[in-house]
């Protein structure tokens, strides 16, 4: 943990009541004055992109690259927010239907106020982003609480806002481990984004029932990609590659499980196997991925090596020599049993179980039979394969003939089902996640039947239940 100041409780709730304040600053600037402070910061992350990069990488151990093309699809996201709020919550006309037809309808999100963003390590900028762009275009004050693992970059973030946009303090950053995050829960904000482990998202969702504080969780995910046997297996063994091993496998929506039609299975293992062979993670700016965050990751990783060849998998590539802390080598495991730890549980490193299935339904049946749903992929030639084969996988979003498609298409919303967690960042249901809908109606002109009146007229009701069956009762 970096030696950033430990926020406690009375830290917490100072940075929050500070926030309550900025919130109704911000809120009063408008669309428009909130469109151009987003885009002035906007503009500071672009133009220091470097040094935003550097400093991830400091903290993370990823590559100057994967650390610039972080910050590239967070600032994409940033912009869309900053320019789609007004369309996506302003108050707009809705029909009011037959039995309120003198009446105008009108819906409207309004900021919830003060948001509390508890942000991962694995992707320290993009992933928070998520919740604060989208919480910031909708009007709302951000308290914003990075992984002890990442303090640096929550700072940074925090400081670029205060110098691209002076003022009262709209984005803050609090910096703790576990003892802060649980003071954010319970100093008084309007909502908490969590990205994490499921097992402490569940803490969060119960020090924010103290307050019925409402929730957005993105939690882990068991990530499955089918290929089909009409795939282009390079370009899934290329995806497949990608999305197991890029960032060290510390990927929520990565690629853990594969499965694959039985005539496609060895061709595309040893193509996989080929790319694995080929990679390997360092300290190098330009390595293909680096070390594991975090000190305890890579004792997950071996136990769950350990355990898919205990029960049975083969080591393609790699093994239990694969683990050689703070790195971890590739590791393809194959005709692994379903029960096992590398199957169900998150491995979040560069490891990926390849198994064979008969058919795409056994491929659906064994990618849903997961408690998590976060994202999938399916490789195959046929269009209408791909599309019959999304619509029935259990998952938040899905790529065709791809990895981590949705994560670069800001008006897509992204979460999970299940052990995955609920609630949506990102797209006009981001914003929609930090706004509270509020309706309107105003009367036109007086209602033919009034029915809303203490001394309702019994002919009244008689016309009106008449209309009613004609309107209804026919289909």
């Amino acid at each position: 943990m970096s030696t950033e100041t430990v926020a406690d409780q009375r830290v917490v709730e100072a940075a929050v009541d500070a926030a309550r304040t900025a919130a109704g600053w911000w809120a009063g600037l408008g669309w428009d004055g909130r469109r151009r402070a987003l885009l002035a910061w906007k503009r500071t992350l672009t133009t220091r992109v470097e040094e935003l990069a550097g400093q991830i990488r400091e903290e993370t151990g990823k590559p100057h690259g994967d650390a610039v093309l972080e910050v590239m699809l967070a600032v994409e996201h940033l912009d869309w927010a900053a320019r789609h709020a007004r369309g996506v919550l302003r108050r707009r006309r809705v029909p009011s239907g037959l039995l309120a037809a003198n009446q105008a309808a009108s819906v409207g999100y309004e900021p919830l106020g003060v948001i509390g963003v508890i942000g991962p390590w694995n992707y320290p900028v993009y992933t928070p982003l998520g919740s604060i762009s989208y919480a910031l275009a909708a009007g709302n004050a951000v308290v914003f609480k990075p992984s002890e693992h990442t303090p640096g970059v929550g700072r940074w973030l925090a400081d670029r806002w205060a110098e691209a946009v002076p003022g009262p303090a709209v984005l803050q950053a609090v910096t703790g481990g576990g003892e802060a995050g649980a003071a954010l829960c319970r100093a008084g904000v309007d909502k908490i984004a969590f990205t994490g482990s499921t097992a402490t998202g569940r803490k969060v969702m119960a020090a924010c029932a103290e307050t019925l504080t409402p929730v957005v969780v993105e939690a882990g995910g068991k990530d499955a990609l089918i290929v089909a046997a009409d795939a282009d297996l390079d370009a899934a063994a290329r995806a497949a590659a990608f999305g197991s091993f890029g960032n060290a496998g510390q990927t929520c929506a990565g690629v853990e499980r594969v499965y694959v039609e039985q005539a496609a299975y060895e061709p595309f293992l040893e193509r996989l196997a080929e790319l694995a062979r080929a990679t390997t993670p360092g300290e190098a700016p330009d390595a293909r991925y680096g070390r594991m965050t975090t000190p305890t990751q890579a004792a997950i990783v071996a136990e769950h090596i350990g355990d898919a060849l205990a029960k049975g998998g083969r080591a393609v590539v790699g093994g239990p020599d694969a683990v050689r802390p703070p790195f971890v080598d590739p590791v393809v495991l194959a005709e692994v049993p379903e029960d096992s730890l590398a199957v169900t549980e998150e491995t979040f490193g560069p490891t990926v179980v390849v198994n064979p299935v008969r058919d795409l339904d056994e491929a659906v049946a064994r990618a849903n039979a997961s408690r998590y749903g976060l994202a999938a992929s399916v490789f195959t030639g046929s269009r209408r394969t791909a599309v019959e084969v999304a619509e029935r996988l259990r998952a938040g979003a899905v790529s065709v003939n791809a990895v981590l498609g949705f994560a670069a298409v800001p008006s897509l919303p992204f979460g999970g089902v299940g052990d995955s967690g609920f609630g949506r960042i990102h797209g006009a249901d981001g914003l929609r996640e930090f706004s509270r809908a509020k309706s309107v109606t105003r009367q036109r002109f007086a209602a033919p039947i009034d029915l809303l009146r203490l001394d309702r007229q019994p002919a009244a009701l008689h016309r009106a239940a008449r209309l009613f069956q004609l309107r209804h009762g026919r289909g």
